[in-house]
């Protein structure tokens, strides 16, 4: 059974940066797909990023160039995944999700969706004050 699990969310202030990890376990296929994803109160769970099973990221048009996700997504099994977030904003206040699928897949937006995960875990609190 693939565990996952999140830390390193927290309270900062608006211009800041937080680096949330995720680590994940119980992997027994050799490719697997792993993503973020964060819901803010009242709205719906949107995908951030995500990395395919080559390695390769995809983000969230309307997120790019504050996140960049890292991990490995094959032949292990278990692995890190990080999500560097800079220049919060009051906006990315949210639960983020790490999030996990085996099996090869090959990336892009539509691996943003959230019923392609099969894993999650519990969620990590941001929180980010103007």
């Amino acid at each position: 059974q693939v565990q996952v699990a999140e830390s390193g969310g927290g309270s900062v202030q608006a211009g800041g940066s937080l680096r949330l990890s995720c680590g994940a376990s119980g992997f027994t296929f050799t490719y697997y797909c792993m993503a973020w994803f964060r819901q803010a109160p009242g709205k719906d769970r949107e995908g951030v990023a995500m990395i395919a099973s080559d390695g390769s990221p995809t983000y969230a048009e309307s997120l790019k160039g504050r996140f960049n996700i890292s991990g490995m997504t094959q032949q292990r099994t278990e692995t890190d995944l990080h999500l560097q977030i800079d220049n919060l904003q009051p906006d990315d206040t949210a639960v983020y999700y790490c999030a996990a699928n085996q099996g090869y897949c090959s990336g892009g937006s539509l691996w943003l969706a959230a019923r392609r995960y099969k894993y999650w875990g519990q969620g990590t609190q941001v929180t980010v004050s103007s």
